[in-house]
């Protein structure tokens, strides 16, 4: 079923977005709770310019997504960690830490449910994690060397 969001759904859309959706989800939480509207054709006339600004919005994000995630191809981010006598990590690296480092070095904001990490980082050397920004994903190294 289409509908047209009437506010911001995390995991799902923002206000104005035209999403094809579930017909119990729409019918059981979206419609009931009025935070969306069955896109007819009616209300698509109604919500026209609303609708036009937000792909709008949508195709500008993308752009500035595919930009930075261009930036992020060949960079490398540094982390430094206290480390056992065997070389091992006290405690893995998580996404949390690397999204603060792309923020701090590279300058680059990313939510910590972009970074795919395919293997615990717990050792020292260089590392590769898939950073996904707005549909575009990119690869990003990660080197972690030892804490003096």
């Amino acid at each position: 079923m289409e509908v047209i969001l009437l506010q911001d759904i995390p995991g799902i859309g923002k206000k104005n977005d035209v999403l094809v959706v579930g017909d119990g989800y729409a019918l059981n939480c979206l419609l009931p709770h009025r935070k969306a509207l069955v896109a007819t054709p009616t209300v698509r006339k109604r919500y026209a310019e609303v609708i036009r600004r937000r792909a709008e919005e949508k195709a500008i994000e993308r752009a500035v997504a595919t930009s930075a995630a261009s930036v992020l191809m060949g960079k490398k981010i540094s982390l430094l960690r206290k480390t056992t006598k065997t070389g091992k990590l006290y405690a893995a690296i998580t996404e949390k830490q690397i999204v603060e480092a792309m923020l701090e070095q590279l300058k680059i904001e990313a939510k910590d449910s972009a970074i795919t990490i395919a293997l615990p980082i717990k050792a020292l050397g260089a590392f590769t994690v898939q950073v996904d920004l707005a549909g575009v994903s990119a690869d990003l190294a990660v080197e972690v060397g030892a804490e003096k």
